[in-house]
């Protein structure tokens, strides 16, 4: 489900969609060709390449194919889930089959309980009974994984592991929609890695530890507070000014609450959606505002940006202040706002959209 800022916004972006890009949507395709042929590119010249630039290569296009199996799930390039499921079925990433992927997705997006980790698949908050029920050794992990760095260590392993066991237990129930695709999906990828092995001289553990698990430690830092607990679900989405070079890996996908507010617009017109109403999302972003992930990397690249329980409210939490406060002022800017009925008000926002000088994006 949409939500436009105003009615304005909704006729242009109506009118967006009859334009040649959107209708033939040819940045996408261009995108799944340039990813397939440089992954498998990549693999056929591993003997070239030597082994450790092979790994780190196929790590980065791992990376990015995720981003692109996030933008097929939303309904692109085409209309047809199933032709999109076609182009984003094959394991270039390794662990988790297309088809379970996009239906977690889909439940995440139910942006009322975002971050809540009873409905929230994507969540990384736990409650305060499994918090409670926790040996020591895995609430350290836990904090572990809520600092920059250790997303980057350990959050693979929590979504790795989160995955089987939630697929464990919707058999137990008796549920098994999701077992065919975990069986294709455990094919596909036996033949992969053998034929990785066997024509490409890529051994198996470093397919699936190395590019595998170093895509997700990548991807990880997208996510990383890309969701924040607040009482108004609009204040938990982040909207990161990325550099270029993570806009791209990222499909863009760092204006995050442009994403979630309009999860059927294209990844190539997200930044212009968002560049033509700034300080509207600034604001009903409530602030949430990042710099580029170097900001996290600064602020939280060893301590926990927010406490593992959700709706946690210690005190350590606040010692280090949000990077939107870090980098914002404030900037009253004057726009129109279409409401019901087509009347119109004018209105101010006061954004928090100062640049710190020395700031640059990671």
């Amino acid at each position: 489900m949409a939500t436009y800022l105003d009615d304005t916004q909704r006729k242009a972006l109506a009118r967006l969609a009859t334009s040649w890009t959107w209708r033939t949507q040819w940045p996408t395709w261009t995108l799944i060709v340039t990813i397939y042929s440089g992954w498998f590119g990549v693999a056929t010249h591993a003997r070239d390449l030597g082994l450790p630039l092979t790994t780190v290569l196929l790590a980065l296009l791992g990376t990015w194919y995720m981003s692109l199996q996030h933008e097929l799930l939303h309904g692109h390039p085409t209309r047809s889930p199933f032709v999109n499921a076609l182009l984003g079925v094959a394991p270039l990433a390794v662990w988790f089959p297309y088809g379970v992927y996009r239906d977690s997705h889909l439940q995440h997006h139910d942006d009322p309980h975002l971050t809540n980790p009873q409905r929230d698949p994507e969540s990384y908050f736990v409650s305060h009974r499994m918090w409670q029920r926790a040996p020591r050794p895995i609430r350290m992990l836990l904090m572990l994984r809520n600092t920059f760095i250790g997303r980057l260590l350990v959050g693979p392993a929590f979504a790795i592991a989160a995955s089987g066991v939630n697929a464990f237990r919707k058999i137990n129930r008796g549920d098994w929609r999701d077992v065919p695709a975990w069986l294709a999906h455990f094919a596909m990828l036996a033949a992969l890695t053998f034929w990785l092995q066997r024509s490409c001289g890529i051994p198996a553990w470093v397919f699936v530890l190395g590019a595998g698990y170093g895509s997700l430690s990548l991807g990880s830092i997208r996510s990383f507070q890309e969701h924040r607990a607040a009482h108004a679900c609009e204040h938990r989405t982040v909207i990161n000014e990325a550099a270029w070079c993570w806009r791209l890996l990222f499909l863009n996908n760092n204006y995050h609450l442009v994403h979630h507010d309009l999860p059927h617009v294209p990844w190539f017109a997200l930044r212009g959606v968002y560049e033509a109403s700034r300080p509207q999302y600034i604001q009903r972003s409530g602030g949430f505002l990042v710099n580029g992930y170097s900001e996290w990397l600064r602020l939280y690249a060893f301590a926990p940006v927010a406490h593992p329980v959700f709706g946690d409210v210690s005190d350590f939490v606040h010692r280090r202040p949000l990077a939107s406060t870090r980098l914002a002022g404030r900037l009253r800017e004057k726009f129109i706002v279409v409401v019901r009925r087509g009347e119109r008000h004018e209105t101010h926002a006061c954004a928090t959209v100062e640049r710190q000088a020395n700031g640059q994006a990671l």
